[in-house]
């Protein structure tokens, strides 16, 4: 919709780009909307009917009162955490997407700042030197777990995304995918999943611009998991230092920020081991998660951290694994002390949850942002022959080279 005046430009855009476009109409005052054609009025109705007047869904949520999706197959028969990382690599939800989009123009006549696999945000360039990011998430297992804080964290984890970049968020936009909501669990987990992101949108004062819904999603086998799909723009002013997620100089301190607290239950490795979904998510403090956010934000668009990249699947092993990828180094970290001993160990490598990043950098820089939230210095960057070498309670050490980690990650859904 343009003034009339400006119709000619909106029109020359569109053909700067080969895209058909025509003046079809004009708003009027008259509170109807009336379509013509060749003159003749073909259809005619008062706004209010599609608008205010609309039929209602009567809906009639209930938590279901027995689990509604059964447990995934059992595809790891080990607990060690040597194979345990590298069978997570290979993972459906983890695998490099490479063989995916090196199909399409991932560089967008050449405006991509940010290739894929180099940051956790795509980073196009604008004419003034600036940049807009784009992040898209969803997890329908998380939500399946819990609808309402299943929410929550995708929308904190595209955020998150935005801030590892440098970037600001502008506005978000969704597209819920359910079951039949005339069933009432369906119906809970609609408006479950629907109070979590106006939440978390407040929370984060991120607009809703838009979205769509796509309901009846079902099968002989029953529905599909509930999956908000979220998608969030933000904006950061200077391009050239849009932040990247591999690791970039040796002797580099590795810190972790954030109120990240990592659970099992619900995880990617819970999946790959067979286990039941769990009856809700852990809480999390989604005003710290704001700040620490902000904290990223400002570090990155200073130039006073060399990556930054958020803890998601899989974990913090997961999240280590992909910046030495990613930068082609290894790395040293120091787990003894944070009681990562016996079962405990899995827990620490490979639980989930929102509002954790890991960043890498100067040891000064970081402990400026350890004045601000949260933060944990527990390791140092390595060299292109170094492995990943995790360092454990009781004189344990696990260790990976490069080369294992990149063909686990890249050979998942290599064909």
């Amino acid at each position: 919709v343009a003034t009339p005046e400006r119709v000619d430009e909106v029109l020359a855009v569109c053909a700067k780009w080969e895209t058909t476009a025509t003046a079809i109409g004009e708003v009027t005052d008259s509170g109807r909307l009336r379509i013509l054609r060749e003159g003749d009025v073909v259809g005619d109705m008062p706004v209010p009917a599609l608008v205010d007047d609309c039929p209602l869904y009567d809906l009639a949520p209930e938590k279901p009162s027995a689990p509604i999706y059964p447990a995934p197959k059992r595809r790891v028969e080990t607990n060690d955490p040597h194979e345990l990382l590298l069978a997570l690599l290979r993972s459906d939800n983890i695998a490099s997407r490479r063989p995916i989009f090196e199909q399409y123009d991932c560089l967008v006549q050449s405006r991509t700042v940010r290739r894929p696999d180099e940051a956790d945000a795509a980073v196009l360039l604008l004419p003034d030197g600036g940049a807009i990011a784009v992040s898209i998430d969803g997890s329908g297992r998380r939500v399946a777990c819990d609808p309402y804080r299943g929410t929550v964290e995708a929308v904190l984890e595209c955020a998150t995304n935005l801030a590892c970049v440098g970037a600001e968020p502008l506005g978000l936009t969704n597209c819920l995918n359910f079951g039949n909501p005339e069933k009432p669990h369906i119906a809970w987990q609609l408006s479950e999943s629907v109070r979590g992101m106006a939440d978390a949108c407040r929370a984060l004062d991120v607009p809703v611009v838009g979205g769509n819904v796509s309901l009846y999603n079902e099968g002989p086998e029953g529905p599909i998991y509930p999956t908000p799909v979220v998608g969030m723009v933000g904006r950061l002013p200077d391009a050239a230092r849009a932040g990247r997620l591999g690791f970039a100089e040796e002797g580099d301190a590795i810190a972790f920020v954030g109120p990240f607290q990592p659970s099992l239950p619900g995880s990617e490795l819970a999946k790959l081991q067979g286990e039941p979904l769990p009856d809700g998510l852990p809480q999390v403090d989604v005003t710290l998660v704001r700040r620490t956010l902000e904290v990223v934000r400002e570090a990155v668009r200073a130039g006073a951290v060399h990556s930054a990249h958020d803890v998601a699947e899989g974990g913090f092993a997961v999240a280590l694994a992909e910046c030495c990828v990613a930068g082609g180094r290894g790395a040293q970290v120091d787990f003894r002390g944070a009681g990562s001993e016996g079962e405990r160990v899995l827990e620490l490598l490979f639980g989930e949850g929102p509002g954790g990043i890991l960043l890498s950098g100067p040891r000064p820089a970081l402990a400026v942002i350890a004045r601000e939230v949260p933060t944990t210095l527990f390791g140092v960057v390595g060299s292109a022959d170094d492995p990943l070498e995790l360092s454990l309670d009781g004189d344990a050490t696990l260790s990976w080279s490069l080369a294992e980690l990149r063909a686990a990650r890249d050979g998942g859904l290599a064909v």
